[in-house]
């Protein structure tokens, strides 16, 4: 019976110790997963504020920054395609050495003198002188004709050269036939009416004549056409000579332009 007894406490000892092992087990397994439970709690709240993303005062300053960034692209593309197309141009209705020149006008209007790169091209350079064309075949009947065209420099220009702008590209012009004043010159764009006429002695590389008036009441339309030699002295002069390949004491033209 003691045996018996001592045996039941034993077994109630050995399940005694094996529960407060396993309780003791548990107990401390809890204690060690807690700390890594309270870690990935740190971590998500992290994560949280992360992809809640920046402050809206930093939004807004990003975007500032690009929109500042895009406006200067934008521009600088802007002033390149304008330079380009500037450029172009220029390349377009530049004058080499030889020329085509073109002065005509109503018989009894003003005279027109047009150069171009070539008899096809565009005008480079159109004015209309305020000297009747009447009064340029008649100096003209002497043998020897010389126009001067003269512009002022803008005050400052001479320090300022660069960006100075083409000769050929002056607006007003004071005018001298032979040495005598002969008024004013305008340059004009080549309109409707100037392309008819060039177009109409496109085909003619040099000789002088007539052509039907346009029904407007101003009469017929004299001309004289003929290639000319271009000579740059500087940004501020040019010349254009009539070439004559005859050379039998037909007329002769000088046209300079000067920027005094």
């Amino acid at each position: 019976m003691k045996n018996n007894t001592f045996m039941a406490k034993s077994s109630e000892d050995l399940s005694s110790k094996r529960h407060f092992h396993w309780t003791t087990k548990i107990t401390n397994e809890e204690e060690q997963q807690s700390p890594t439970l309270k870690s990935s709690n740190t971590a998500g709240d992290k994560k949280e504020e992360t992809q809640k993303g920046p402050k809206p005062e930093q939004a807004a300053s990003t975007s500032s920054q690009r929109r500042k960034l895009q406006a200067i692209a934008v521009s600088r593309l802007r002033s390149v395609l304008t330079a380009f197309r500037k450029n172009q141009s220029h390349s377009l209705l530049s004058l080499g050495p030889q020329v085509v020149g073109t002065l005509f006008g109503h018989r009894h209007g003003h005279v027109h003198m047009a150069f171009q790169k070539d008899a096809a091209s565009e005008p480079a350079f159109l004015i209309e002188l305020a000297t009747p064309i009447s009064g340029l075949v008649r100096e003209m009947v002497s043998g020897l004709a010389r126009i001067a065209l003269e512009c002022d420099k803008e005050e400052g220009e001479e320090e300022k050269a660069v960006g100075r702008q083409r000769l050929l590209e002056e607006p007003r012009w004071r005018t001298y036939c032979n040495g005598k004043k002969c008024g004013f010159a305008a340059r004009r764009e080549c309109g409707p009416r100037e392309w008819k006429v060039l177009k109409a002695v496109e085909p003619i590389s040099m000789g002088a004549g007539v052509l039907p008036g346009n029904g407007d009441g101003d009469g017929e339309i004299m001309y004289m056409r003929a290639k000319f030699e271009r000579v740059v002295g500087s940004k501020d002069s040019e010349a254009f000579y009539m070439m004559n390949p005859d050379s039998n004491g037909a007329p002769e033209l000088s046209i300079y332009l000067l920027r005094v």
